[in-house]
């Protein structure tokens, strides 16, 4: 019996996305000026207007961050630099409020706890070369090609908002037999003809970007393809819509494959292990299933604030562990393997780095020039298996 699954991407240009990476750009402006920076900023994008709120806490005082040029220096890089056009870098009103980190939460995460309650996931599979689920590095590619064809100039028509959406159908073996649905929608200039939108769409984005022996344009397995449904996407962006940090955590994530805790994470400094904890559970999952421990395989982390060790660490292989390996022995290598108190997630995969700005689009796993996506305890844990 076929199973179809479903992941959807957005482009950096979406209003929520634009929120992320406000927050993430604000973020690393901390840790540029101090490493031990805490840092909780959620971003609301909307019509002319960015509110910058929540908790920043400098050791050397956060007067000296323009939190205002940061947003507006974010805006324009993502492509929204027009003035008088609902929403531009220079003429949009930015409101800052930001307050120091509660005594009280700080108090736990001096001594080296969590920074809250929570629990975290982290999942990997041997569907891709990065062990991601296919049908959300498929979306990303659409919309990751969706960017790069605004930013060559080719198609001027192409404004920054952008979504795709990829539907994969499965067979009985669990294998990708075929793309069954792909939805592209891009915002546009006014003029554009619909078919115009299409043609460049399906040429440019979609053939490029996905593989052909899954994509079908013509048989009767023909794969189905949505561009611009509604026919028109002229107003988008944050004039479009409000946009606020943390409303894409799935398309973060795995695109609705496994398991998700809940917390965001953009505008959050590692000590939050709803961001650190989660890119650990991800390091875990990946490492396990790249050294053959098992073809399909998700980590849960869950931690109390104050306390450094997770108060509980659960391993699901989904019954693809490798003969004579249960999911209760793997929870004891990751346990034995792994370093999972917050401090040393922080330390072992270099997260005082100001490096987020690059996570906030386009998801968090599956890109290899982030330390969480290594597989450098590979040849170790094949060594404590044996």
């Amino acid at each position: 019996m076929r199973r179809l699954f479903t992941s959807e991407s957005v482009t950096e240009g979406h209003p929520d996305k634009v929120a992320d990476q406000i927050s993430d750009a604000v973020l690393d402006a901390a840790l540029s000026r101090d490493p031990r920076a805490r840092v909780a900023c959620e971003t609301l994008v909307s019509t002319d207007l960015v509110v910058l709120a929540g908790e920043i806490t400098l050791r050397s005082g956060d007067d000296e961050i323009d939190y205002e040029a940061v947003a507006r220096k974010t805006i324009r890089d993502i492509g929204y630099g027009e003035t008088g056009a609902g929403f531009g870098a220079d003429d949009c009103e930015v409101q800052v409020r930001l307050d120091e980190q509660s005594a009280d939460i700080a108090l736990g995460v001096d001594r080296g706890g969590a920074g809250d309650q929570g629990m975290m996931f982290g999942y990997a599979c041997r569907e891709t070369a990065d062990f991601m689920p296919l049908p959300i590095e498929l979306a990303h590619r659409l919309t990751r090609r969706l960017a790069e064809l605004r930013r060559s100039g080719d198609f001027d028509w192409l404004r920054p908002d952008g979504k795709s959406q990829v539907t994969v159908e499965y067979g009985e073996d669990g294998e990708a037999h075929r793309i069954d649905t792909v939805v592209v929608s891009t915002q546009h200039a006014v003029g554009v003809e619909h078919v115009e939108i299409e043609r460049v769409v399906r040429q440019h984005v979609v053939r490029a970007s996905l593989p052909g022996d899954l994509y079908r344009e013509a048989g009767a397995h023909e794969t189905k393809l949505h561009v611009n449904p509604t026919g028109n996407f002229v107003t988008g962006g944050p004039q479009g819509d409000c946009g606020l940090t943390g409303r894409k955590i799935i398309v973060d994530t795995y695109g609705g494959v496994g398991h998700h805790g809940g917390g965001a994470f953009s505008g959050k400094d590692p000590t939050k292990v709803d961001r650190s904890a989660s890119y650990m559970a991800r390091y875990v999952a990946k490492n396990l299933v790249a050294a053959g421990m098992a073809d399909r395989l998700e980590v849960q982390l869950a931690y109390a604030i104050g306390v450094a060790k997770p108060v509980s660490v659960h391993v699901d292989s989904f019954g693809t562990a490798r003969e004579g390996l249960t999911d209760r022995l793997l929870e004891e290598i990751v346990t034995s393997e792994f370093a999972l108190e917050p401090l040393a997630i922080i330390d072992g995969l270099s997260l005082r780095q100001p490096r987020y700005l690059q996570t906030a689009a386009y998801g968090h796993f599956g890109r290899s020039e982030f330390p969480w996506e290594q597989l450098d305890r590979v040849p170790t844990l094949r060594r404590a298996v044996a």
